[in-house]
């Protein structure tokens, strides 16, 4: 995947991060999210069980989004690790949330909703598979 050229143009800075480097924890807050640049990494979340891998991103996908909608109001709800050598390119917080309250209420309710959902399901498959793995 390419990164959309857009999406290139919100990127304020770039970061390198080493294999297993913890790039986002969950638990933690934060209103900043990444586009990967280069290499991959793993979204896992951390279950009563131990850590489940949720999804493995590549060049062009873009992670840490549940904060930088909500404006840092919620917590990480998962953690994001290098997978081998990656760079990220951070998104200008600023930038995104000028063009988010830009948007109509009905728009900024519907991407709200859907980044809500997004945490929900990943919640929701994180418990299944405790129970399953118990």
């Amino acid at each position: 995947m390419s990164i959309d050229k857009v999406v290139y143009g919100y990127i304020s800075h770039e970061e390198d991060y080493a294999d297993r480097t913890e790039i986002i924890q969950q638990g933690t807050k934060g209103d900043w999210a990444f586009v990967i640049i280069e290499g991959e990494v793993k979204v896992k979340k951390k279950t009563p069980k131990g850590w489940l891998t949720v999804d493995t991103l590549r060049k062009g996908d873009i992670f840490g989004e549940m904060a930088l909608i909500t404006k840092g109001e919620c917590l990480r709800t998962a953690s994001v690790f290098a997978n081998g050598p990656v760079k990220v390119g951070v998104l200008d917080t600023d930038r995104v949330i000028k063009d988010y309250e830009s948007l109509s209420p009905q728009m900024r309710t519907l991407l709200r909703a859907l980044v809500t959902r997004l945490k929900d399901s990943t919640d929701q498959l994180a418990s299944l598979v405790s129970k399953i793995a118990g």
